[in-house]
């Protein structure tokens, strides 16, 4: 997962500040980055609930308890995410207000059945991007963003990371989890689908009216309709790519040969740091991007393939210093000491936190 995860952080940098590419291939290499990062850390997000909530075996006694310092966690989070935006300003969209908002969502459902939760996920994300789309284009959203309700109408609909969408995702993940990633049958079915899923959609997706695939010379108005399906399609279709992701790092990391492991574990070992303390890599890069912005040909800029580099190298030798030598990431050990979250709940958990 924290290798899942580092991907997902890496993914993000070139999403934000990549510079403009000169080649179409290169365009369609970096837009690879623009969507798939954000879902692949919901899904990985889903898979950490449910390792501390007990794993394959949820946890019986402690459950108000859990909840309780899961709430705590995610209120920090929505005030960090206020905070970031109200005083760094970068130029970039904040994830972390809406991941609170999401924890919140997830209270309830940490402990459904497995297979009720990876359904009633597909099923959802197979609908809300698309409903929330067409939401979004209506003249009562357009009102209530207008008025004292805009930040909770883009926490659940409007916005570019809404809540309708993640909540979906972060079930899959759970479920993921629930149904055993030790198991090689269901990581491979997993992959199966996934991998499926994504060859699918994804082209389908490209080819469809608004699509990256589809003819530029006509310029054509997209129904709203065919917009909101495309919409529910690539996501469906980025959530099995991240799928195959995460089925890969458990495939390098656990189920290779012992000496396949290794080699894999030491040339991962920035990459898992880095996902490891996801909070504080990501806070740390939002405070380089507000720190980067410049004004270039008339416009607020922070792109720069220097920046990137710099992003992604800094990021890898901090974390792997700072956990090799510290352990748990600042961030992550602040966020844990406030909810309450002990040792000993931690033990109390079948998969390690």
């Amino acid at each position: 997962m924290d290798a899942a995860r580092g991907l997902a952080l890496i993914g993000m940098f070139v999403a934000h500040v990549a510079p403009v590419a000169a080649s179409a291939d290169l365009v369609s290499l970096i837009a690879i980055a623009d969507e798939r990062p954000r879902l692949l850390f919901a899904l990985t997000a889903g898979m950490g609930l449910a390792f501390i909530s007990g794993g394959i075996r949820p946890i019986v006694d402690g459950r108000r308890t859990l909840r309780r310092q899961i709430a705590i966690r995610a209120v920090i989070l929505i005030v960090l995410g206020l905070l970031i935006a109200a005083t760094l300003h970068p130029l970039v969209f904040i994830i972390l207000d809406v991941y609170g908002v999401a924890f919140l969502v997830m209270l309830p459902l940490l402990f459904i059945p497995a297979r009720a939760a990876l359904g009633v996920g597909i099923a959802l994300l197979a609908i809300m991007p698309g409903l929330a789309e067409l939401a979004s284009a209506t003249d009562l959203v357009a009102e209530l963003q207008l008025g004292p309700f805009a930040i909770i109408v883009d926490w659940f609909v409007s916005g570019a990371y809404p809540v309708v969408e993640w909540v979906p995702v972060m079930m899959i993940g759970l479920a993921l989890v629930r149904l055993d990633l030790g198991s090689p049958r269901v990581v491979a079915l997993a992959a199966l689908v996934g991998a499926a899923t994504a060859a699918v959609l994804l082209p389908i997706v490209a080819l469809m009216p608004g699509g990256v695939a589809a003819p530029l010379d006509v310029e054509v108005e997209v129904d709203p309709a065919v917009s909101a399906l495309r919409t529910s399609l690539e996501a469906l279709g980025n959530v099995g790519a991240g799928v195959v992701v995460v089925a890969g790092m458990l495939l390098l990391t656990f189920f290779a040969r012992p000496q396949v492991r290794r080699v894999a574990g030491v040339v991962l070992s920035p990459v898992i740091a880095m996902g490891s303390m996801p909070l504080t890599i990501y806070t740390l890069h939002l405070v380089v991007l507000a720190a980067s912005i410049r004004v270039e040909n008339g416009y607020y800029t922070d792109d720069s393939g220097e920046l990137l580099f710099g992003l992604v190298v800094g990021s890898m030798v901090f974390a792997w210093l700072w956990r090799h030598y510290l352990g748990r990431g600042p961030l992550e050990r602040m966020l844990r000491w406030a909810s309450g979250r002990s040792r000993a709940d931690a033990a109390r958990a079948t998969t390690p936190e």
